[in-house]
């Protein structure tokens, strides 16, 4: 079943545009989405990210602890054999990953927060405009950036990944 959780995962990945010919450092929130976006992107685009959201070494190497905290205790929260509160590739924005191309803008940065947005486009011409957009918020933690939400919108409705976990532990 296509869901708004599947849509999300699927618009964060694409190959890397020519803007980003020089990298920046390594650390940086544009350089952690280029290289996820373009790892996503290789072959058809149809792999996805799902090698951010595997286990709980992968988790805590993209995201913030707070965000890892949140996903694992709405995750214990979920009834054996029902599918966890995030059920897509929120990097790609959904089930079916697609990425061929994407570009990694800058919206808002400070020295302990940022928030960047990437625009995918896949292979197939078939999502809204607004669902091609994925937007990250980074914090620092320890030296380090990582993601501390990440939204979106699928068939033009809004998304959040730390809304979804939260109410996933109201239900």
């Amino acid at each position: 079943m296509l869901t708004r959780r599947s849509l999300i995962a699927a618009s964060l990945f694409a190959a890397a545009t020519p803007a980003f010919a020089q990298a920046p450092a390594a650390s940086d929130p544009a350089s952690i989405l280029t290289a996820i976006y373009t790892r996503a992107a290789k072959g058809k685009g149809d792999g996805g990210a799902a090698f951010v959201t595997e286990n709980k070494a992968a988790k805590a190497k993209y995201f913030s602890k707070a965000l890892v905290a949140l996903w694992a205790k709405a995750d214990a929260h979920t009834p054996k054999g029902d599918v966890g509160p995030i059920d897509f590739d929120p990097v790609t924005n959904s089930q079916e990953p697609d990425v061929k191309s994407f570009k990694v803008d800058a919206e808002k940065t400070e020295a302990d927060k940022a928030t960047l947005a990437v625009t995918i486009t896949g292979h197939r011409n078939d999502r809204k405009p607004a669902d091609q957009i994925v937007r990250y918020d980074f914090v620092r933690e320890a030296n380090s950036w990582k993601i501390d939400d990440i939204r979106g919108s699928s068939d033009g409705e809004a998304w959040s990944i730390r809304k979804m976990l939260t109410d996933a532990l109201k239900s």
